[in-house]
Formats: structure tokens, sequence, C-alpha cells
């Protein structure tokens, strides 16, 4: 019984660090991704002198975050664009936008919002790649 008691107590903290672990995993693969996806935009910017229109123009259209979502690519240079924001509603980047959407699926434009908080997002022209509440 002493036995039964103790390896429960093991599996009550093991199981929530696992998940934990594979969540942190997760964000780092989709930060890596945003970050080699941002230099195949910036090539095709320095080839075409213009930011492609999609995802698919750069050869990663077809391309998923780690939750099985496609990543989400705005350029700014669309007037009909909208960037998305920092808490002080100033734009997160001057060249386009790169994000994936994170563990929930859902989002909204200001980083503010309670859906944007596990989004993975581009930063600062490409300074910063990782959580939205890492960011702020």
């Amino acid at each position: 019984m002493i036995g039964i008691s103790i390896v429960c107590i093991l599996l009550m903290i093991a199981v929530p660090a696992y998940s934990d672990y594979k969540e942190r995993t997760k964000v780092f693969q989709a930060s890596t991704d945003l970050a080699a996806i941002s230099a195949m935009i910036k090539n095709y910017y320095q080839d075409a002198r213009v930011f492609p229109a999609s995802l698919a123009q750069v050869g990663a259209g077809s391309r998923l975050d780690p939750w099985g979502r496609p990543y989400v690519y705005t350029n700014l240079a669309d007037p009909k664009a909208k960037p998305r924001k920092n808490k002080k509603l100033h734009p997160l980047n001057s060249d386009f936008d790169l994000y994936s959407v994170g563990k929930d699926g859902q989002t909204n434009l200001p980083l503010t919002a309670k859906s944007s908080r596990d989004d993975v997002i581009r930063a600062n022209d490409g300074r910063y790649y990782g959580l939205v509440s890492g960011y702020e």
C-alpha cells in the first residue's frame, strides 16, 4: 500500500512536469520555425525587392506549427494589412508580421487580448521570437 502511494505521488509530480516540458518544446520549435521562415522572406525580399504576398511564394505555405495549424503571415506593405500591436498599441514590426496562434488556436491582433497570450510571435523586426507572454 505504501509503495502504491509513493508511485502515485511521483506520478502526480512527473506528469505535469512532463506536460510543461512538451509545451516548452513546442514553443521552442515554433520560434525556430518563425526564424527560419523569416529568413526565407528576407531572402525573397532581397531578390524581388518586395515582400511576398503569401508564405507559398517562399515555399512555406504548407508548413504547420507544432500544434498542427498554419503559420500566419501579413505583409505590412499591403495598405489593407492590419498589424499586430503591443500593449501600447504600437505595431510589433515595420516590415511583416509572422506568428503562430499557439496552443489554444485563438488570437487577436493586439497582444493584450487573453486569446493572444499563448501565441508565438516575431517582433521588433525579427529581434524577438517567442511567446507573447514573454515579450511584454
